[in-house]
């Protein structure tokens, strides 16, 4: 049994899709009603009326008609003027049959002689009416159709009602008054200031425009902050649009079926204006029936009456006028779906007077029952806008997120890093909460995985702040907030996912001097901007590249002449062209990782002014070269770790200033008696090669502070005495697992020896 609850339920749900009918779609439901109350009334009228023919008998005929005494008269007159022939005129007319008999003469003349429109037009209109109202709703129950329509009006009545809505459009009215009256204010500045005016605008201005940087928005009037429960289910909203707009943009099933409902509309209204105005004449008041009973009744012809044929005269008529105006509109509405185009829909009108331009126009079925619903009230499309914003969605993830991390849950994630430096590193959030701006104290903000980043004005008060990382994420930065850090931030450090994609803000760090750029490949040919932008870090003194390059970048060499440590890593690939390396003359430390180099460049030994040389993790097999290495004087740290070297040539002891040596992660076999002759050596790795004989005149490196040939298969020379220095065993580095034994070399504190 249907209970009331699940009639109001269904009731309900009939009633939401008034939103996705038109005007038209509204006169049509009207003018059906009234045509099914016609085809009721008429159809009631033919069922309750017990003689719909009444029929007398004819006994005498004229001209092959029933004649009354009337036309017998005016015949005879006639004939008597013409002729001088008279007819006899019948004094009286008796008809004389019995009850049953006029009921079965009635019955066959409504059978035979009564024409079919008149006799079935109740039926034809109820028909048509069946027919009108299947087509105006047979694309709301269609299965393609109806589940999508459903969750579209599903969707828009959430948004239509839901707290965020509301909140946004009245940020967005009171951002509208706010702007004139800006504008006044800045219009009455220039007026009274003058040229000053103008000079100060100007050099606040920045050399080009910035698409990364944003200016500051207007802080929004109301301050209403929405509860967890109502922003949680604006989020949801949002990802159902999000969906539905997925999944229905691509497609044009909706747009299709309402617009073949409508051509068979008027394909009807054609026929049915074609027929029924020229069948109504038959739907006569007197019907001459002729039938050959004249056994039975003794009559032949009979006289009848047919007692509904006014009223449905009446009612035709007015039928036929309901049709047409039906058969009108379904023409305008179909003009409307040809002329119009109804496969896109945008929103620039609403882009241009709200805040949110980043509202994205749609097409197909979604921009089609978009512009169904903007027929019955345009607010529905307004309010739904909202959540197809992605600004709109931001505000809202900052508010959610705002309430999830607040200045205590902050202040708990601060640690001191490996600097101690006091460090804040947030990881996979929705967004930058605003709480951050309060640790004041925090020198390093490191942001991973955050898919939108936006740096306002807020960040000017974190006064000690001097280090930013960057990684994986999208970082915009206003333009207060880029003079704060323009002032303040000493090292960067940026992450990419994708490739090429350095934002502009970072050319404006005129006080940056370390930057860290991993995942970012510098084309050879970059813009002027590019250039213009690299010009200008004239303070930079560490650059470090993490990409697949095959050169040096030009910008790099050319362009940033005063950098004193420059650190590449080409994750493996193929580094070719290093001869504009010449121009660095300034360059203390140079670091050449996985670069596959198989031979020391030579362009290296033109810097006069080298400290430190790291080539790790490259295909270097032989270091002939390393002769020219006497060119360099200032170079004390010499790196050759992790290659594929099988020797050390004996003009490494020319290196007379080398303090720094690491040749761990080689093939070496054996070393030369010259490497001895560097005796300022203090730091000595010949960690996992392949020795097997370390010779006694190592005791000549009287400054030697570590020395390391863990895994190794070399023995101990028994010059060296251990049993005297037990204590400084726990002091070996190394492996774990491995086996070592710590030895004194003269002044050294730490000396590794084991195999494994």
């Amino acid at each position: 049994m249907i209970t009331l609850t699940e009639l109001k339920c269904l009731a309900d749900a009939q009633s939401s899709y008034h939103i996705l009918k038109p005007w038209w779609d509204v006169f049509w439901y009207y003018i059906t009603l009234i045509m099914l109350l016609v085809a009721v009334l008429a159809g009631a009228l033919q069922l309750t009326q017990s003689r719909v023919l009444c029929c007398l008998p004819c006994k005498v005929e004229f001209d092959n008609q029933c004649a009354v005494p009337l036309d017998l008269l005016k015949a005879s007159e006639n004939a008597s003027s013409n002729s001088g022939l008279l007819f006899p005129l019948p004094l009286r007319i008796q008809n004389d049959l019995h009850r049953q008999q006029y009921s079965y003469i009635d019955a066959v003349c409504y059978e035979k002689q009564l024409h079919w429109f008149a006799k079935f037009f109740p039926y034809l209109v109820l028909l048509h009416t069946l027919i009108f109202a299947a087509c105006s709703n047979f694309w709301l129950h269609y299965p393609s159709t109806s589940s999508r329509l459903e969750h579209f009006v599903s969707i828009l009545h959430k948004c239509f009602d839901s707290p965020w809505t509301t909140r946004a459009l009245s940020e967005t009215v009171a951002e509208q008054s706010v702007r004139p009256l800006k504008l006044s204010k800045s219009k009455t500045l220039l007026s009274t200031s003058g040229g000053s005016a103008d000079t100060d605008t100007n050099k606040q201005s920045l050399p080009y425009p910035q698409p990364g940087l944003e200016s500051p928005g207007i802080e929004s009037p109301t301050s209403s902050v929405l509860d967890k429960k109502e922003g949680e289910q604006a989020k949801a909203i949002f990802e159902k649009v999000k969906r539905f707009r997925l999944h229905v943009e691509q497609r044009d099933i909706i747009y299709r079926v309402y617009l073949k409902q409508i051509i068979v509309k008027v394909i009807l209204f054609v026929f049915i204006i074609t027929y029924v105005p020229y069948f109504l004449s038959y739907i006569t008041l007197e019907i001459d029936c002729s039938i050959d009973v004249q056994a039975f009744t003794g009559y032949k012809r009979y006289q009848c009456v047919y007692s509904l044929a006014e009223i449905f005269k009446v009612l035709a008529s007015f039928y036929v006028i309901l049709v047409m105006l039906y058969g009108l509109t379904s023409t305008y509405s179909l003009w409307w779906m040809l002329r119009s185009s109804l496969k896109q829909y945008s929103f620039e009108a609403l882009r241009e007077k709200s805040n949110y331009s980043d509202i994205p126009d749609v097409k197909n079925d979604f921009a089609f029952i978009l512009h169904l619903a903007d027929q019955y009230d345009p607010l529905y499309s307004k309010r739904f806008s909202i959540f197809l914003s992605e600004v709109s969605e931001n505000k809202l993830k900052q508010i959610n997120l705002n309430n999830e991390w607040t200045v205590e849950r902050l202040k708990s994630k601060l640690v001191k890093n490996s600097q101690d430096k006091i460090e804040l590193h947030l990881f996979m959030l929705n967004g930058l909460p605003d709480n951050v701006f309060e640790l004041t104290e925090m020198e390093v903000l490191s942001l991973e995985l955050i898919p939108e980043v936006k740096l306002p004005a807020a960040v000017s008060q974190l006064t000690n702040l001097r280090e930013l990382h960057v990684y994986h994420s999208s970082l915009v930065v206003d333009h207060p907030a880029l003079a704060f850090l323009e002032e303040n931030l000493r090292i960067l450090r940026l992450k990419f996912t994708e490739m090429g994609k350095i934002p502009r803000w970072v050319f404006h760090l005129k006080n940056l001097k370390e930057l860290y750029l991993s995942g970012c490949v510098l084309p050879e040919q970059l813009s002027s901007m590019h250039l213009e932008g690299f010009q200008d870090l004239k303070n930079l003194r560490t650059l470090y590249l993490k990409s697949s390059l095959s050169r040096i970048p030009q910008v790099v060499t050319d362009l940033l002449p005063s950098l004193q440590k420059l650190s590449l890593d080409n994750e493996g690939s193929k580094l070719v062209v290093l001869n504009n390396l010449k121009k660095m003359v300034n360059l203390k430390s140079l670091e050449l990782l996985s670069c596959d180099l198989e031979r020391i460049p030579h362009s290296i030994f033109s810097l006069n002014n080298l400290h430190e040389l790291d080539l790790k993790e490259n295909n270097l097999k032989t270091v002939e070269e390393i002769i020219s290495f006497q060119h360099l004087p200032s170079l004390s740290c010499l790196k050759l770790w992790h290659n594929n070297i099988a020797y050390i040539p004996a003009q490494i002891g020319a290196l007379s200033n080398l303090e720094q040596l690491f040749l761990g992660h080689n093939n070496i076999e054996s070393l030369p008696l010259q490497l001895f002759l560097c005796t300022k050596l203090h730091y000595l790795d010949l960690s996992y090669n392949h020795l097997t004989f370390i010779p006694e005149e190592i005791q000549y490196l009287t400054n030697l502070q570590y020395f390391a040939v863990t895994n190794n298969n070399c023995y101990m020379n028994p010059v060296m005495d251990v049993r005297d220095q037990e204590d400084r065993r726990s002091e070996v580095c190394g492996d774990r697992d491995a086996t070592r034994w710590a030895v004194p070399v003269q002044e050294a504190s730490v000396f590794t020896l084991g195999k494994e």
